[in-house]
Formats: structure tokens, C-alpha cells, sequence
């Protein structure tokens, strides 16, 4: 029998990491940019990209360990894995804008809702919670301190490009779940915890067509703040002449 504590959506636990996915970026991203050291700026990169892949390593070896490990369930085809990887890349090469945008993107709209409402049974301290959290945690703050460190931001082409690459992941991830039968990126069905998909259709078809309709308003919201900054300059811009 698993004798695991019991998750609680918004307790202590959950709370404290919630505010150190908040907190954490904006001091380490304030630290990078006050001293203006590079290296201090890639040891934070490479501390980020390395939590997330000691944490992928380590759960796939604690689940062989616990003799509980199937090969179907353990492929690399949640969001989040695929999320993971393209921040890895993007902490590996300084914040390259091509793999930055989707790690926006991804990072926050599916990550960030994930910390919000864990698909998750376990709580603290079990391993599964820390490294549940370390990589939906991990990836939300290699994203906001690449964005806040080097002033990025992105454009309205990333909403699309992004979209692409969200279309390529639905494709290959609907092939694999069909193949092993195993619910990656919730393409199947719903998740078993609330969430915003639980709101969505009964009906796969639609349920997979109102996923898709979701992400594209999650990647307008999150594009909305960027867009009225640049509609305000615009106009402060069109009064001053």
C-alpha cells in the first residue's frame, strides 16, 4: 500500500512553491542584470537546465527502482517533457528567440496551469511531488529569467510559429497514444484532477478541437500584455507629434 501523504490543492506545501516559482526569476534575473556578469548569467542557466534534466533522470530511475516503470508510460510525450526539452535549449543557447517564443508559450500557458492545478495525488514530501513540481516549477522559471534577464519578448509571428509546433506535437502525440494507449497530453481523455479541461467536451472530436480553440486563446492572453504596451507607445507616439 502507498503510504504517501495526500496532495492538498493550496495548502502550505503548495503555496510555497507557488511563490517560489514567482519569486525565484525575478531575484536571480535582478542579480544578472545589476551585476552585468555573463557568467553569473549562464551559471544561473545552467543551474535552471540542469535541475530539469537531474529531476527527468532521477524519476525515471526512481521508478525502476520501485519496479513500477512500463516503457509505454515513460516515453517523452507530454507537453511538459517537450516544453522541458525546447527550455533546455533555449537556457543552452543564451535564450535563442526561436526556442525562447515556444518556450513561452508552452512554458506558461501549460506549465504555469499545471503548478495552478496539478494533475497529482501526492504530497509533500514524497519524491513524486518535488519532482512533479521541480520540472513544471523548473521550466516556468528558466522561461520568466531568460525573459527578464535579456529583455525578451516576443512578437505576434511567435504566436503562430508557436501554433505549428503545438499542431506537430497534437499529430505525433495522437499516433503515440494510439499506439500504446497511454493518455499523453490528455488527448484521450480528461485528466483525473480538475482542471480547465474538465470544463471541455465529452465527445473526443470536439474535445480535441476545443484544445486546440483553448491554446490559442491562452497564447493571445499571454500575448495581450505585449500588445498593449505597443498600442499605448503608439499612441503616446501619435499625440507627441
Amino acid at each position: 500500500m502507498d503510504s504517501a501523504p495526500v496532495f492538498a490543492p493550496f495548502g502550505v506545501a503548495h503555496l510555497i512553491v507557488i511563490a517560489l516559482t514567482i519569486t525565484l526569476p525575478l531575484v536571480f534575473a535582478a542579480m544578472a542584470r545589476r551585476t552585468r556578469s555573463v557568467a553569473l548569467n549562464r551559471v544561473f542557466s545552467a543551474a535552471i537546465a540542469a535541475l530539469l534534466v537531474v529531476n527527468y533522470v532521477g524519476y525515471i530511475v526512481y521508478r525502476a527502482r520501485q519496479g513500477t516503470i512500463d516503457w509505454t508510460e515513460m516515453l517523452p510525450m507530454q507537453l511538459c517533457d517537450w516544453t522541458m526539452f525546447v527550455v533546455i535549449i533555449a537556457l543552452a543557447t543564451g535564450g535563442r528567440r526561436s526556442w525562447l517564443e515556444v518556450g513561452y508559450f508552452w512554458g506558461i500557458g501549460g506549465s504555469l496551469q499545471a503548478i495552478l492545478t496539478p494533475n497529482l495525488q501526492f504530497g509533500f514530501p514524497d519524491f513524486r511531488f518535488l519532482s512533479f513540481f521541480a520540472d513544471h516549477c523548473g521550466i516556468v522559471v528558466g522561461v520568466l529569467f531568460l525573459m527578464l534577464s535579456l529583455r525578451f519578448r516576443p512578437d505576434l509571428r511567435s504566436i503562430w510559429r508557436t501554433l505549428i509546433w503545438s499542431e506537430i506535437y497534437l499529430v505525433v502525440t495522437l499516433l503515440v497514444d494510439r499506439l500504446t494507449g497511454v493518455n499523453y497530453g490528455f488527448l484521450l481523455h480528461k485528466p483525473e484532477a480538475f482542471s480547465i479541461l474538465s470544463y471541455l467536451s465529452d465527445g473526443r472530436l470536439l474535445y480535441i478541437l476545443q484544445m486546440n480553440g483553448l491554446a490559442l486563446v491562452f497564447f493571445a492572453l499571454l500575448y495581450a500584455p505585449f500588445a498593449i504596451i505597443d498600442l499605448t507607445r503608439a499612441q503616446n507616439e501619435t499625440r507627441a507629434t
